[in-house]
Parts: structure tokens; sequence; C-alpha cells
């Protein structure tokens, strides 16, 4: 199995990538646009998100609206919600496994079980790592899609928010995370087979000079 430290490098950028998983599902700037106009004093920002759009004004005020009809809204966006949820819960469930199977814990039982824990923890990050990827792709395309479409006004037209980034960032460190701690467990069943225990031919040799000895004796 890897060593403790190398696992607990995964753990803590999992707990990063779970955090921002968390954070880009809630945050309503997936898009972002800015209209300044002819007035900076009237200049707004209009913020798009998941879960509802929201506006700011150069005033101070800030208002937002919550999105309660699903079926109206585009399906990379009801996609993006159903991914995103699913990759919160798939990271939290695999915080949880490789907490019970790392090796400075002593939850688990033995090294085996620990390693066959670990592997189901790291499988559990890269697919919440891949459910996370695929929506902030889709998304990030539809907004380059409609940016560069020379038919929707510039009014219309808008660039990726924080959230975007923020998600493609924990995508990444929920998909390290897992490939570190499966391979903690590949690691150890190719060394059981390069390097079998000793033990064994120790009990071949005494095997063998106790036929020796029996058949000096018929002898």
């Amino acid at each position: 199995m890897a060593s403790a430290s190398l696992q607990f490098f995964a753990f803590i950028l999992a707990l990063f990538g779970v955090f921002g998983d968390i954070i880009a599902t809630l945050l309503p700037n997936w898009k972002v646009n800015a209209d300044v106009g002819s007035n900076i004093i009237t200049a707004i920002t209009q913020m798009q998100g998941l879960w509802m759009d929201c506006t700011w004004y150069s005033t101070g005020m800030f208002s937002c609206t919550l999105k309660y009809s699903v079926l109206s809204l585009p399906v990379y966006i009801q996609a993006a919600r159903t991914t995103m949820v699913l990759s919160c819960i798939l990271s939290a469930f695999g915080i949880c496994i490789t907490t019970v199977g790392m090796k400075c814990t002593k939850l688990g039982g033995d090294t085996d079980s620990k390693s066959h824990v670990c592997f189901a923890g790291g499988v559990c990050f890269i697919l919440a790592g891949i459910f996370g990827l695929v929506p902030t792709s889709w998304y990030t395309r539809e907004i380059i899609s409609n940016f560069l479409d020379q038919t929707i006004p510039e009014s219309s037209k808008h660039e990726p928010g924080g959230a975007v980034y923020t998600g493609f960032i924990s995508a990444g460190f929920l998909l390290i995370a897992g490939v570190i701690f499966c391979t903690s467990c590949f690691k150890k069943q190719q060394g059981a087979w390069i390097y079998p225990p000793k033990q064994h031919h120790f009990q071949s040799t005494d095997q063998e000079s106790n036929a020796g000895y029996s058949l000096k004796d018929y002898v």
C-alpha cells in the first residue's frame, strides 16, 4: 500500500474537491454578463447559475430569482444539476470510505481490508470527478457557442463565471485523489506476486530435508 503521507495528501486533495464541488453547485455565477452601457451609474452585472439568477447593480442593490420550473430549463442546465449533485454525493461517500481505509487510521481491520476499502473510496472519487467534469465542460461549450453566434445580440451573450472554474479545479482534485487511492491497492497486490512470502520457501526446504531422512532410514 502507498505510504501514509501520500494517502494523507490525497485525502486533503479530496477534501478541497468536495468543498469546491459543493460551492460550485450552489454559486449563481456560472454565466456572467456585465452591461455597463452609456452611464456607469446604471451598470449592472447579470449572473446565471444552476438554481437561481442574480443581478447586481452598481448602486449596491442585489436581487436573485430562483428557478422553480425544471422543465422550462435548457437540457444542459438540467443535466448539470443532476451530475453536480451526484458528484457531491459520491465525493462525500468517498471521504467517509477512505477515512476507514487509510493507512494512518486504526479503522477498517487488517491491511488487506484497508486496501480494498481504499480502492472503493478511490472509485467514488474518480466517478465524482467525472460527474463534475462533464457538466462544467458542457456548460462552457454552450457559453462559448452562444458567444460566437452572430445572430445573438451582445446584451444576451455571457462569459464563464467563477463557478465554472471552481468546478473544473474541484473535478481535477477529485480525479487525482481517486487515482492515488486506487493505485495504492494495485501496488500492494502486485508486490504480493513479485515478492512472495519467504515462509513457503522454508517450509518446502524442511519438507525436502524430512523426505531425505526418511529415505535414509529405509536404506
